[in-house]
Formats: C-alpha cells, sequence, structure tokens
C-alpha cells in the first residue's frame, strides 16, 4: 500500500470506470472480510495467528473463531488484535472503520491512552497499564 487515502479519493473522483479503478489499485484495497483483513496483515507483518494471540492477550480458542470468521470481534477485541499484529495509528483506525466500528478519538480518553501507546509502540499489557494508572477500564 503506497498510495495514500487523498490520492485513492482523487483517483475515484476522476475516473470514468469502477472497474479499472480496482484493477489499477488492487494493492491498495483493503480485503472486505474480517478473517481476509486479519489474513492480508498476517501475511504483511509475517506473523502466526498464534503470534498475534499471545501479543494481544486474546484467549486463543476465541481468537481462532474470530480468524475463522465465526465469532465477530468486539470494538475492544479489534483493538487487541491490532496491538497484538504491531499495527500502526493509521492501520487500526482503518481496521475499525471496516469492521463498522468507530476510530479512536483523542477528546475520548481511553482511545486517547490507545492512540498515545499505538504511536509510541507500546504492548497491551503496557496500555493496560497507563489505562489502570489513570483509572480506566483495560483490556481483556
Amino acid at each position: 500500500m503506497n498510495k495514500k487515502t487523498d490520492d485513492l479519493f482523487k483517483i475515484l473522483e476522476n475516473g470514468e470506470n469502477i472497474g479499472e479503478y480496482f484493477s489499477e489499485n488492487i494493492e491498495e484495497i483493503y480485503p472486505d472480510s474480517i478473517p481476509e483483513i486479519l489474513a492480508y496483515f498476517l501475511k504483511e507483518k509475517g506473523l502466526t495467528k498464534s503470534q498475534v494471540l499471545d501479543n494481544s492477550l486474546i484467549e486463543k480458542h476465541y481468537g481462532y473463531q474470530i480468524f475463522s470468521g465465526t465469532k465477530k470481534p468486539s470494538r475492544d477485541k479489534v483493538i487487541m488484535l491490532c496491538f497484538g499484529m504491531g499495527l500502526n495509528l493509521r492501520e487500526t483506525q482503518s481496521f475499525l472503520k471496516k469492521c463498522t466500528y468507530s476510530e479512536l478519538y483523542p477528546r475520548n480518553r481511553r482511545d486517547a491512552v490507545v492512540i498515545f501507546c499505538l504511536q509510541h509502540d507500546c504492548s497491551i499489557m503496557e496500555t493496560n497499564d497507563i489505562l489502570y494508572e489513570y483509572s480506566l477500564p483495560v483490556f481483556m
């Protein structure tokens, strides 16, 4: 993914054929389902499902159900998966949107901590420590 979202908007605004847009920008478009998005990031980051679940603190049985598509993760679980995959803020925001959840919002105290932690490459455990320090709900 090399093009900025604004550039993709411009291409769509000026384009005359959606099929052409898809074929010319296939590498720029996220897959449609949560399992497909997860598979994309696993490949992109060179991770295994087991590594992601270990890094995200999600119970393995439930986590594998998310990866297979039999369970739809909550917003918190999506954020935990993002930490587990080492996604940056932009990737996390995009993943949340794709899952139909609200993006992280800097005016919300808990979201502000998550944004800070994503920007500073914190683990989910480090993030939980900061959330706990400010009496905010931790990720479980």
